[in-house]
């Protein structure tokens, strides 16, 4: 799937010198490489039942909306804490230097549903990973059928977080 790696801008430098910043805004630009993006997506998840996709703020709202609507389910979005105007549950995750928490709402997925987690990035793999246990939390026999990320930054070696898991990614570095 490496043919969407051209639709992807390399900006040396970004956010600090030292890191190479792989910018989707430039694959969001373009019609054919969004529709290749959501399609491969939805072809990699069409088997797996899914009633629920959960899109990881922000970046993670574009691309799992999408999915959401390709594939027949709901859309549920997981923010940063305070963004949501009802009841929540939370979960803490670890970061190189220090902690984060993601919320979504606590009715959001329903006992029994199958959830897809999709996202821009898979780096380190801690929210992704903060996700799964957000809808894990939830009573009820809730499933993670899988996670889609349309980069992966392979030598940050996030899946090693997401273990279990079925992890897709359409494009690596």
């Amino acid at each position: 799937m490496d043919d969407l790696k051209a639709y992807i801008r390399e900006v040396p430098g970004f956010p600090k010198e030292g890191i190479l910043y792989y910018d989707i805004s430039t694959l969001l630009q373009h019609p054919l490489a969004l529709r290749m993006t959501i399609d491969r997506f939805v072809r990699l998840f069409a088997g797996k039942h899914v009633d629920k996709v959960i899109g990881i703020e922000s970046r993670g709202f574009m691309f799992g909306s999408i999915v959401a609507y390709n594939l027949d389910a709901g859309f549920v979005p997981v923010r940063k804490p305070g963004k949501l105007p009802a009841k929540t549950v939370s979960q803490t995750y670890d970061l190189e230097y220090g902690t984060d928490t993601l919320e979504m709402h606590e009715d959001a997925i329903s006992p029994g549903e199958k959830v897809l987690v999709v996202d821009d990035l898979l780096a380190t793999g801690g929210t992704a990973a903060a996700s799964a246990k957000l809808v894990e939390a939830l009573q009820g026999e809730v499933e993670v059928v899988g996670f889609g990320f349309v980069v992966e930054l392979t030598f940050l070696d996030g899946r090693k977080e997401l273990e279990g898991y079925e992890v897709e990614s359409l494009i690596r570095y």
